[in-house]
């Protein structure tokens, strides 16, 4: 199935403060150069929080990894847990179409929803309450035909309870989640016929309807309120591992010589080091040298947007990026905001060969194919 981003898109994302310090403390549970693992809970975290992954939020998280846009876009159009487009306010009803649950009625219940919702899924109710899509197996085959509504099942249904939820979603009401035919969990409809010492009225209801009930949160979505923050891996001084609770960029690589040196007219001499310890400013030009900027699109991990920041920031050459020592990777590695790309996608090296005239295999292929990686 194609994916595609909603032609319609908000103008920015931004975390809450909550979700923001949530997701900070994710990304301390990875080893330094590995913030990229990070990726699926903070775009989940993202849908929480706006209901449905925005390009603005894809790009969001992308900056605060380190990571190449369309390396997140691929995660978020790959798994379709992440929805590309709006859902309903109230929820996005997800009807399980397999094997079981279509013998025991869920054509039924798809009916209900073109009835009730929309004609066709993923697209809004009339009051942009409710949304829907048809889904693979959803694991509950003993309670067919169901439903996932926001984090929980909804068993056991037929046409009539399943309108009968969406009214009570629509008025505000929270319907009690599991099966929706009297049964407890997934035992035969007439009765246990075996394990019957099993008391089943120790609860009310089973373990997870009895959580969904007690929280009263079926639907509601993760919105940064909740308390305590839990990140557990982080201990009461704010550290995890020896390492400080927010990120710090990995260290960067010895850089070799430049083959070819040069002393432009251009140059700025570089302010002294800044006052972050381990932080030095590279040599930087006012203007690209006499003969034009080298194509910086030509290093593997920079693309046109990345490369008109370098050029901000006074680079314009194969062999500027060639000399930066480490202490000069970490001032760069600061002000890009792509925290360990420099040295991930081994920017130095590819500069040092680029400047000494030879052509890298990234190199050659953007060349012949016009596609930049960013």
């Amino acid at each position: 199935m194609l994916r595609r981003l909603h032609p319609e898109q908000p103008d920015s994302f931004a975390f809450t403060p909550a979700n923001l310090a949530w997701a900070e403390a994710q990304v301390t549970k990875f080893p330094e150069g590995r913030q990229a693992s990070a990726v699926i809970p903070l775009l989940w975290r993202a849908q929480e929080q706006e209901g449905w992954l925005t390009r603005p939020a894809i790009e969001a998280v992308a900056d605060m990894l380190g990571m190449a846009y369309i390396r997140v876009l691929e995660v978020a159009s790959f798994y379709f847990m992440f929805q590309l487009q709006p859902v309903g306010t109230v929820a996005h009803i997800q009807i399980c179409g397999t094997t079981s649950c279509m013998i025991c009625g869920a054509e039924d219940l798809i009916a209900v929803c073109k009835e009730k919702i929309a004609a066709k899924p993923h697209t809004l109710s009339a009051d942009g309450k409710f949304s829907w899509e048809e889904v693979e197996c959803l694991g509950s085959c003993t309670n067919a035909p169901m439903a996932q509504i926001g984090k929980d099942y909804y068993e056991d249904l037929t046409a009539k309870r399943f309108g009968e939820l969406l009214d009570e979603l629509a008025a505000g009401k929270v319907p009690v989640p599991g099966p929706q035919n009297g049964r407890y969990a997934s035992e035969p409809l007439k009765g246990l016929t075996s394990l019957t010492e099993y008391d089943s009225g120790k609860t009310r209801y089973n373990a997870s309807v009895q959580l969904a009930t007690d929280i009263g949160d079926t639907v509601k979505r993760i919105d940064g309120t909740e308390v305590p923050l839990l990140t557990p891996w982080i201990g009461k001084d704010g550290t995890v591992a020896s390492r400080a609770g927010k990120v710090s960029p990995p260290p960067a690589p010895a850089a070799p010589k430049p083959a070819v040196k040069q002393t432009p007219k251009a140059e700025v001499k570089p302010e002294s080091a800044t006052e972050e310890a381990g932080e030095e400013q590279p040599l930087t030009l006012s203007a690209a040298r006499e003969g034009g900027a080298d194509d910086l699109k030509l290093l593997k991990g920079v693309g046109p947007k990345l490369e008109g920041v370098l050029n901000e920031l006074g680079f314009y050459h194969f062999d500027q990026i060639a000399a930066w020592t480490p202490a000069q990777v970490a001032w760069v590695d600061e002000r890009l905001k792509f925290k360990g790309r420099i040295e991930r996608d081994g920017w130095i090296e590819q500069a040092r060969q680029l400047a000494a005239g030879e052509e890298t295999e990234f190199a050659k292929r953007a060349k012949k194919d016009g596609i930049y990686d960013e």
